[in-house]
């Protein structure tokens, strides 16, 4: 008898991506680390469930062979996500110069006197990986350039308009204090009129005070629509 594993089995948990009414395929390696042919057949607890590619075959002295699984497509979800199935790898020291057509069902026969050595396999369900969520061609960050432009346009439009009230508001409040400063200067000069010698009077012309009025009328409305 060999003090060495024959075949080395990597992975020993063959991992599906469960996915309703689709076939999902899970591979393994066989390596052979010894000096010996190796010859291998896979079994299975489910054979109506599963295809195994290959299911026999023979590795070769310091080299490895690949095993492809599949499942048939399932209708039904597994309780749990749980599966009770199992595979069975076997692997036996051949003569040099072996086929995978000499393989026969003696030669894993325990009873023979062969040493047989056995290695089994988990099958074990996994979430499948999510799908990103699909982006629109022509937005970059959710917005579309044609509605980038507009709020655009809008946003230095409303800023053309604010700046334009500012500047009538100012102008209308210079106008204004212009007014009141000729209105007072004439109130002056009637009281210095008032007490001297002339003997007529005068009075402050209804024309500014109609202007003062409307100036200040106008400049409410502007205040409150901007």
């Amino acid at each position: 008898m060999t003090s060495e594993e024959l075949l080395i089995i990597d992975p020993l948990d063959l991992q599906f991506p469960f996915e309703l009414k689709k076939s999902i395929s899970s591979s393994f390696e066989l390596i052979n680390k010894t000096d010996n042919h190796v010859a291998f057949k896979v079994k299975t607890t489910n054979p109506r469930k599963y295809t195994v590619r290959p299911n026999s075959g023979i590795v070769l002295p310091q080299s490895r062979s690949n095993v492809t699984v599949t499942m048939q497509p399932q209708t039904e979800l597994p309780p749990d996500m749980q599966c009770k199935d199992k595979f069975l790898v076997q692997s036996v020291i051949t003569n040099p110069g072996s086929t995978p057509k000499d393989i026969n069902p003696d030669m894993f026969n325990k009873s023979g006197g062969n040493h047989v050595e056995e290695c089994k396999l988990k099958v074990v369900y996994v979430s499948p990986p999510r799908k990103p969520s699909p982006v629109p061609e022509d937005s970059e960050e959710g917005t579309s350039p044609g509605a980038s432009e507009t709020d655009l346009q809008e946003h230095s439009e409303s800023q053309d308009n604010s700046t334009k009230a500012r500047e009538l508001i100012l102008r209308l409040m210079q106008e204004r204090d212009s007014i009141i400063q000729q209105n007072a200067k004439l109130n002056r000069e009637l009281e210095l009129l008032r007490h001297g010698r002339q003997e007529h009077r005068t009075g402050v012309p209804l024309s500014y005070i109609l202007v003062v009025g409307l100036l200040g009328i106008l400049l409410g409305y502007i205040v409150r629509n901007f």
